[in-house]
């Protein structure tokens, strides 16, 4: 193919700390890339929030940077033919439709100062119905609670809501909303893969559902506030086009949450397949088909992608802490500038030395769910070094995903055979092969590990005819991948992983005074209750350890 016959598709990758925007060939090869991070604003602990004027503008810069680097690389801008968005999921923003202006910072994904809300909303009648229709449970993760608390604490999103103005979204949402030039266009939409995370839509009709709009609806009619149409994955004219820019006019032609965009990049495409994403935090889906899988066990069911008005659905598991423990490591602790360092600190010791080190900072997600968890260590001696710590952060992750893996096969009826991975600390060859030995089945990681976004370039390809089939992209980022085999003997790495569960169950509890002294009784009741619980779950544990 000529140069000039070359085409390209653009992505948009609006993750937890850092936008990207990568510009693909057809083979699925980035050819430039550009990358911006933001500002992380913690006001108290357990808060986390973003500016979502400076996300905007981090979006426009990398697109403009990595522009310059096509261009340089003597390419046409003609040459793209179209740009996807993936983004972080739950993470919150409301504005003003009137004035496209946001009304407070955004609220991100990992933010727990909704715990005793989400503790009241499950103590509500009828709060046992929901997760049967969403997928969802009720926790600090989704993103009903962050609107909820917004509501509740902020008179200028009330005074906006009593208006009938006030606009809620997810990411997505909010950069269509502002990269097609806000109210004065309006396009306002989200596709199901990011929907299916607010608990609003029901998961088989991909519509807002009545009985959950109406179960939230206690203090604040939801009805009232605007949210966004519901719309394909993978569309032509709905998430319009760039309303500025070097690529003005440019269309915007897909759009994925980013866990669905990296199985998608992945090109999980077929039941049965799934992929671990070692990001922010870690996220692994499995494809479970047309029809979605209400868990049993701790996960969650969600939309993996709906190119066609046929969704395909996934299992899920969630956890909070992966790369951001590392980066504690180093911004909190001091252990390093650069993150392959502490994967080389935690090289200079044999093993974790006792040392288990449960990362709740943000309570524990799938499959535990253990809002009033708080990140502790266990095991710590005289012999404790700094490598023991590194190594028990990575391992935390590969315990969580073990944890995961075994709800998946309970819930699925099937073990799977391979995991696909990427993200950041798959980079990790220690991290790797940490996870093969306490999964027991071989870990995948691709030689392009840009997955992400890739799988939104595909949903934005899709569209516009640069690929017309999953057959297509069977040879796409097929080159140079890695395989990781188990060699640890599987009574040891089971002996692990009782530690570790008896370790998580020590973790609970922590908020039970927090919770009294704030007059949340109920919600202190609940944790001591549930403390009462563990303490019976321990004494089984110590039995497995002998």
């Amino acid at each position: 193919m000529a140069a000039s016959d070359e085409v390209f598709v653009g992505s948009i990758d609006q993750g937890t700390t850092s936008s990207r925007f990568l510009i693909f060939n057809k083979s699925g090869e980035p050819v430039a890339v550009h990358q911006e991070e933001f500002t992380q604003i913690y006001p108290n602990p357990g808060w986390h929030e973003h500016d979502p004027e400076e996300i905007v503008k981090s979006v426009e810069n990398c697109i403009e940077g990595a522009l310059k680097i096509f261009e340089k690389d003597g390419h046409s801008k003609d040459s793209i033919k179209a740009i996807g968005i993936t983004d972080q999921r739950e993470t919150t923003v409301v504005w003003d439709k009137t004035t496209g202006d946001a009304l407070y910072n955004a609220i991100v994904w990992t933010d727990t100062r909704t715990a005793a809300l989400a503790r009241e909303l499950k103590a509500r009648p009828g709060s046992d119905k929901l997760l049967n229709i969403c997928g969802l449970p009720i926790s600090t993760y989704p993103s009903v609670t962050k609107l909820l608390w917004l509501l509740r604490n902020k008179e200028n999103v009330r005074k906006v809501y009593e208006a009938g103005n006030l606009a809620f979204g997810t990411i997505d949402s909010w950069l269509i909303y502002k990269l097609n030039g806000g109210p004065e266009k309006n396009v306002f939409v989200s596709d199901p893969t990011n929907a299916s995370r607010t608990m609003f839509m029901d998961i088989r009709t991909l519509k807002y559902n009545d009985e959950m709009l109406d179960f939230f609806s206690y203090e604040y009619d939801l009805r009232k506030v605007n949210m966004p149409e519901i719309v394909r994955s993978s569309e032509l004219k709905a998430f319009g086009q760039l309303a500025s820019g070097s690529l003005k006019g440019f269309p915007i032609t897909g759009c994925l949450g980013d866990q669905s965009a990296a199985l998608v990049g992945q090109k999980g495409f077929e039941p049965g397949s799934a992929k671990n994403t070692y990001g922010t935090g870690c996220f692994l889906l499995y494809n479970v088909g047309e029809k979605p899988v209400i868990s049993t066990h701790g996960l969650l069911a969600t939309v993996a992608y709906d190119f066609d008005g046929k969704p395909v659905y996934a299992l899920e598991g969630s956890i909070a802490v992966a790369g951001s423990g590392v980066k504690f490591l180093m911004h909190n602790l001091g252990f390093s500038h650069a993150s392959h360092k502490i994967t080389e600190l935690a090289e200079t010791v044999p093993d974790n030395g006792g040392l288990v080190f449960v990362t709740a900072f943000s309570g524990l997600f799938a499959p535990y769910w253990i809002d009033d968890a708080h990140g502790t260590m266990f095991g710590i001696t005289h012999h404790t070094e700094r490598g023991h710590i590194a190594r028990a952060t990575l391992e935390a992750v590969c315990f969580q995903t073990k944890a995961i893996l075994d709800a998946m096969e309970k819930d699925s009826g099937h073990k799977l055979t391979e995991l696909k991975v990427d993200g950041g600390m798959s980079n990790s060859e220690l991290c790797m092969q940490t996870q093969a030995d306490l999964v027991s089945i071989p870990i995948v990681r691709p030689q392009m590990r840009e997955t992400t976004a890739l799988g939104a370039a595909i949903a934005a390809g899709f569209a516009v005819g640069v690929w017309k089939s999953f057959d297509e992209l069977k040879e796409v980022n097929t080159k140079g991948e890695t395989v990781f085999e188990p060699k640890m003997e599987v009574k040891t790495s089971k002996k692990m992983f009782a530690k570790w569960e008896r370790a998580v169950m020590m973790s609970k509890g922590w908020l039970a005074e927090e919770a009294e002294e704030e007059g949340d009784t109920e919600g202190a009741k609940e944790i001591n209750e549930g403390l009462e619980k563990e303490r019976a779950e321990m004494e089984k544990v110590d039995s497995k350890l002998g």
